[in-house]
């Protein structure tokens, strides 16, 4: 097995999380396909393949990825995209829900699906989730969608790290910490530079034996 990563597909790339690891990827020698509903400045500036127009909850969307990453093997596969809204039990908004449900659960598992031609032996597959998808971890409450599409995520996941064992593909499953993105109005305690770095160090590290595995960014074990 070659430890050095060559082809790295990361969606939800523009800005944030997405865009850091991209660079770093990058900056370690890699090709590395930022999909992307549009691309940005930053993005633009890395020197990427850049792939626009890439909605991976809608069936267009998957196909344009599909389309555009034929025949490209890939060591690494980052799904990294992920919508946020706030509901409570006061304020319950069903459509909001399903949008979450469509976005952070189902389209990370659709796109996996679709890629799975394109992954090789001892690829990896690294699932950017969150800690608010574990169900012990709950004390505070509410967030009735996000809790909800990350815990179903994390379900897909391990799901994932069975069903690709036997072509030896690992799969991560990453809360990258509560970082200073726009998601969260810039008030998380780590910077996106710090939350992308970890998630990075992790995916270049896993290995078969922790396949399937909850983490947080800073290599803690989370409990479901």
């Amino acid at each position: 097995m070659n430890s050095k990563l060559k082809s790295v597909v990361i969606t939800g790339d523009n800005r944030g999380i997405g865009l850091v690891m991209a660079e770093i990827f990058k900056q370690q020698g890699n090709v590395v396909y930022a999909l992307c509903r549009q691309s940005s400045k930053p993005l633009d500036a890395l020197g990427v393949n850049v792939i626009e127009n890439i909605d991976v909850s809608t069936d267009e969307g998957l196909l344009n990825m599909s389309s555009a990453l034929k025949n490209i093997s890939i060591e690494v596969l980052v799904c990294n995209g992920g919508i946020f809204r706030n509901e409570s039990l006061s304020e319950l908004n069903a459509e909001n829900i399903r949008q979450q449900f469509e976005v952070n659960a189902l389209a990370p598992l659709r796109i996996v699906d679709a890629l799975q031609g394109n992954l090789v032996q001892y690829s990896k597959v690294a699932m950017i989730t969150s800690r608010m998808g574990s169900i012990a971890d709950n004390d505070s409450g509410g967030f009735f969608g996000y809790r909800m599409s990350k815990a179903a995520l994390n379900a897909a996941s391990m799901s994932l790290s069975i069903d690709l064992a036997s072509r030896d593909i690992a799969v991560g499953i990453y809360h990258p910490g509560y970082v200073q993105t726009d998601m969260t109005n810039h008030g998380g305690d780590i910077s996106a530079n710090e939350a992308a770095s970890r998630l990075v160090g992790l995916i270049n590290n896993l290995t078969m034996a922790e396949t399937g595995v909850f983490k947080h960014s800073n290599g803690e074990v989370l409990p479901w």
